[in-house]
């Protein structure tokens, strides 16, 4: 199911993601920019105040109502990291105009609101009003101690600010508590500002068919904004290799120990370049086939549960693990030594075909579910040409056994951080 690109301006393009299988069609608008300490925090909260209301729609009382006047149409909002850069995205979903009465276009009435929220918010004197502010600011600080709650989430999102410290990717994507409580209406403002002149912007529409005019209009609005210094959101930064890991260390009062493990890669770019690595990174720890859940989990009960994951842009893996405090080096030791069991070609065919079709038949799903297909689309900015999953299944079903153990071999330790239970007294 191929991706068609239309351009609409300096710096900003279309995609029509044609599907049969919905009743709905969804629009998406996604705004990349630099992941920075200075800006991360009010580009991150701006999604969320512009879903709320809107100069046309002041209050959330009046978009609610429009929105179920537009059938229920569905309004969400997210900030997500992609590489170096922020992912803000705004998307509407609503039936599709063949099932509406009277021969109403749901789509374009959807598409008109979704620009309003974006192009004219409520602002006054050059500020967001500091109500909808505040009230946002909460629900970001409440998210935020929310994931320092979770200690798994924690304990990762510590080991990838040891490793990328001074470096765009080492930057939380909402930031941090201090910084969501600084922002104010006016600081808010000057950020929806850049945002429009300088984001780099993809609109993807998931649809049986393509809404008449939709790109064409967003083109016109686009249109009386002056855009200029766009961001390049096309290349991250690969994760360079160290000499010698680094270990930290850090205790708490807790129950259960967390082990994290980054290694960076030889192997990074988008899904052509980073085939091998999918499959390796999968046959280590991607399912219950894995050889870190078979056998630091299953075998030898080294932790509760055992699982790497790839950050393809970044040529980053990283392998997440729950532990007792007296397993926490011997569970170390036994992940880096499935690693070596990878790198020296000893995983079982088995497991490697078992991969293979895991990851193809994850691919292919992505058709059954609109949201997604929109954040599958939202995520392939590495280069111009979009591979559709099923394109990327079939790259990934060329992989071979010498592939993965390429990728394995380029494969090396980075950072080890370690999460454990502070000493009672008694302890020895």
């Amino acid at each position: 199911m191929s991706a068609k690109i239309t351009q609409l301006s300096n710096g900003a393009e279309g995609v029509f993601i044609k599907n049969d299988r919905f009743n709905t069609t969804l629009v998406s608008f996604n705004f990349y920019v630099p992941l920075a300490r200075e800006t991360v925090a009010e580009y991150a909260l701006l999604p969320f105040v512009m879903t709320t209301c809107s100069a046309a729609y002041p209050d959330f009382s009046a978009l609610n109502f429009k929105l179920a006047k537009l059938y229920g149409a569905n309004l969400s909002a997210s900030a997500e990291k992609v590489g170096d850069y922020q992912l803000l995205k705004i998307a509407i979903s609503t039936i599709d105009d063949r099932f509406a009465l009277d021969e109403e276009s749901l789509c374009d009435s959807a598409v008109q609101l979704l620009t309003q929220l974006i192009f004219e918010p409520k602002v006054e004197n050059g500020a967001f009003c500091e109500v909808d502010v505040a009230r946002e600011k909460r629900k970001a600080i409440e998210h935020i101690r929310g994931d320092l709650a979770q200690k798994r989430i924690y304990a990762k999102k510590r080991l990838i600010e040891e490793m990328y410290k001074g470096q765009p990717y080492g930057v939380a994507k909402c930031g941090t508590e201090t910084q969501v409580e600084k922002i104010t209406g006016e600081s808010l403002y000057n950020a929806w500002k850049n945002l429009l002149s300088t984001a780099f912007l993809r609109v993807n529409v998931i649809s049986r068919t393509m809404p008449g005019g939709l790109f064409d209009g967003i083109s016109e609005k686009l249109g009386s904004i002056t855009r200029e210094n766009i961001v390049d959101c096309t290349m991250s930064t690969p994760t360079a290799a160290v000499s010698k890991p680094n270990t930290v260390i850090e205790t708490m009062d807790i129950a259960q120990g967390k082990l994290c493990m980054g290694f960076s890669s030889e192997l990074y770019g988008d899904d052509s370049e980073t085939a091998a690595l999918t499959v390796m990174c999968d046959i280590f720890g991607g399912g219950p086939y894995s050889r870190l859940f078979t056998n630091v989990r299953e075998k030898y009960s080294l932790c509760y549960y055992c699982a790497s994951s790839s950050v393809k842009a970044k040529g980053l893996i990283t392998v997440d693990s729950g532990i007792e405090k007296e397993n926490a080096t011997k569970a170390e030791r036994e992940i880096l030594n499935q690693l070596d069991i990878m790198k020296q070609n000893l995983f079982t065919d088995e497991e490697f075909q078992s991969s293979i079709k895991s990851i193809t038949d994850s691919f292919k799903s992505y058709n059954d579910s609109q949201g997604l297909l929109d954040a599958w689309y939202s995520l392939k900015i590495v280069k111009d040409k979009l591979l559709s999953p099923e394109e990327a299944a079939d790259i990934i079903s060329g992989v071979t056994r010498n592939d993965v153990v390429y990728a394995a071999r380029g494969v090396k330790l980075h950072t080890v951080y370690k999460l454990l239970p502070k000493e009672k007294d008694g302890d020895k």
